[in-house]
């Protein structure tokens, strides 16, 4: 686990210096060690300062930052006859017994760019990729999008990074996410983006709720055994709703020990509802309560991490940024989120709204979206600050199998106008199923920024200075920016 970052300079003149700029910025105390690798030299030292730009020396050179998740990750990048390449993210089809960047390495080792296409199209996980070849870049992305990745260029760089700030720091400020489910292959003067897997809609099938449910069931179980394989103790980021608790249900019913972690600010009546639905479920939950002073202090991190001043993405990022510490501070070194079953089966309020006053089509047009924008909506911010707590998020409802059946189901699956409009149907059926206290299944969504009160809390602090909540934000993390160029 760590952060992939390469480029390619297009005057033909070394690109080490730009790496080793890009790894600087992405370093902090989880990092073990950093790698820097061209088509024919690797170094990899304990510090960014040890890395010559000497000894790898070429216009093309891809670097990671390491750090250690389980016991099988290894130092990266990898060397392979006339390539090296770096890998990070998870694969879950892989055994326990080989390290998943040696596992890709194995798939590249021929025609890469045909078999990096093969890879995307074909392995189950979450992950992203870079094959340096003497004169040309290669690189993929899962199909969901799990894994951030991003890219630009100006006149004398192409490159790619795990966060847009490496980006920036060699002088490229119009970054953009990397699709998901697609490969790049970049040379010094073009490169060129090809789709090997997306998310495809078809005419809703003639399946019956009850079917659908016991379908998800089997999805989602599957999802969690091949997620927890190999570990022994994982977090999971609980709010006592129907996400977190069916994720947590799950992990507990694989065998592996489950920590529950709750985050709000203090006398939220969430906190009293994940307390008892964690008594129901027999799982010992940590309950971590914050004032409006912490919000205050944890924003520029949090700022920093996600790299943009939007307001929902802040506000759901401080309770996630505070979940992650505590999952390393128990040194659990996995967190599991439910992360997805909104945008899958209808959870958002404004679903059921649109559903009332602009009909099925509409709906249906916008779940689409949402799954096919959540990486750069909500995943990229989350797996970017679990990566900084040296964390490894995973998200078992996030796998390609599980978002097409999702969003091939009828709407009357997961959004009833009747009895007040209900949401989330199909999920609630499998959650029922596999014996959820009832408090869980029936139990109404609420957003987690909400939930936690860290909106009021940021409106709060932004109202003490006179600002708009997005103003606010706007300043704060223009002042980190400005610190990042003065530190350069």
């Amino acid at each position: 686990m760590g952060a992939i970052v390469a480029a390619i300079n297009k005057s033909g003149e070394n690109a080490a210096e730009h790496l080793v700029k890009m790894l600087k910025i992405l370093s902090h105390k989880g990092i073990e060690k950093f790698g820097l690798a061209s088509a024919h030299a690797l170094e990899i030292e304990d510090s960014v300062e040890k890395l010559s730009s000497f000894n790898v020396n070429s216009p093309i050179i891809i670097g990671y930052a390491f750090s250690k998740i389980t016991a099988t990750d290894k130092p990266q990048p990898t060397m392979l006859e006339k390539v090296a390449c770096a890998f990070e993210g998870r694969i879950y089809t892989n055994s326990t017994e080989r390290s998943d960047a040696e596992f890709f390495a194995e798939k590249i080792r021929e025609n890469h760019v045909r078999e990096a296409e093969s890879f995307v199209k074909e392995v189950d996980g979450g992950f992203a990729f870079v094959i340096a070849e003497k004169e040309r870049l290669v690189a993929g992305r899962d199909s969901i999008g799990i894994c951030p990745l991003y890219f630009g260029e100006n006149e004398q760089l192409f490159a790619l990074a795990s966060e847009k700030k490496a980006l920036w720091k060699i002088g490229i400020a119009d970054t953009r996410s990397f699709p998901p489910g697609t490969l790049i292959v970049a040379n010094k003067s073009s490169f060129r983006f090809t789709c090997v897997k997306g998310l495809t809609r078809e005419r809703a099938s003639s399946i019956s709720l009850r079917d659908a449910g016991e379908t998800l069931r089997v999805l989602l179980q599957d999802s969690v055994e091949k997620m927890t394989a190999g570990l022994e103790d994982v977090a999971v980021a609980f709010s006592g709703g129907l996400d977190s608790s069916l994720i947590a249900f799950l992990v507990k019913k694989a065998g592996v020990n489950v920590h529950l972690i709750h985050v709000s600010l203090k006398n939220q009546p969430e906190t009293a509802h994940a307390v008892k639905v964690a008594e129901d479920l027999k799982l010992p939950i940590y309950v971590c309560t914050y004032n409006v002073e912490d919000v205050k202090e944890t924003l520029p991190k949090v700022l920093w991490l996600v790299e943009e001043p939007d307001p929902i993405k802040a506000s759901l990022g401080v309770p996630m940024c505070w979940a992650a510490e505590k999952t390393a501070e128990l040194g659990v070194k996995v967190l599991f989120t439910g992360q997805g079953a909104d945008e899958l089966f209808g959870g958002y309020r404004r679903y059921l709204t649109a559903y009332g006053t602009r009909g099925q089509e509409a709906v249906e047009e916008m779940l689409f979206n949402d799954v096919s924008n959540i990486h750069e909506a909500n995943i990229e911010k989350d797996y970017k600050i679990c990566n900084f707590h040296n964390v490894e998020l995973r998200l078992p409802y996030l796998t390609h199998k599980i978002a097409e059946f999702a969003i091939n189901l009828p709407l009357k699956f997961k959004i009833t106008l009747l009895r007040g409009g209900v949401r989330k149907l199909v999920l609630r059926n499998a959650a029922k199923k596999l014996g959820l206290p009832k408090t869980v299944v029936e139990r109404p969504k609420r957003a987690m920024q909400y939930a936690t009160g860290v909106d009021k809390a940021i409106f709060l602090i932004a109202k003490q200075e006179n600002l708009s909540t997005k103003k606010y934000l706007a300043r704060v993390f223009q002042d980190i920016f400005e610190k990042m160029v003065e530190d350069d």
